[in-house]
């Protein structure tokens, strides 16, 4: 019983402090936003549910951090967004990491469990 608990005291689960510490994501290829990916977060800005400041030349752009847990073996077993004041967005781009590496992560040494982070970047004009 103490065995164990060691042992998950050493997995490294609880979500990091210092996100920019960790490495970025291991993608095979980039994402790439689409402009429906983007058309969400334009909603969601648009209907009053997120408020940013309202750029003078109506270009927008959002940023999320996605601090992501990935095991041994390449599953991703947690993904925690960075709270930006927006929390549909927030776990929209957290969803959106999951599904961007379903497939496309490079292999990685059996190391355990491994916190990354990525960026999702919504980009559109008002």
């Amino acid at each position: 019983m103490i065995a164990i608990l060691l042992l998950q005291a050493a997995e490294p689960s609880a979500v990091p402090t210092d996100w920019s510490a960790l490495a970025p994501m291991p993608y095979v290829s980039e994402p790439h936003m689409t402009p429906q990916l983007n058309a969400f977060v334009g909603g969601e800005v648009a209907a009053g549910r997120c408020v940013v400041p309202k750029p003078a030349d109506r270009h927008y752009v959002v940023k999320v951090d996605v601090a992501t847990l990935i095991d041994a073996s390449g599953v991703i077993r947690k993904t925690v967004p960075h709270a930006i004041s927006c929390p549909t967005v927030e776990q929209y781009a957290a969803g959106l990491v999951a599904g961007f590496a379903r497939g496309n992560l490079m292999p990685r040494p059996s190391t355990g469990n491994t916190w990354y982070r990525a960026t999702i970047v919504f980009d559109w004009r008002g």
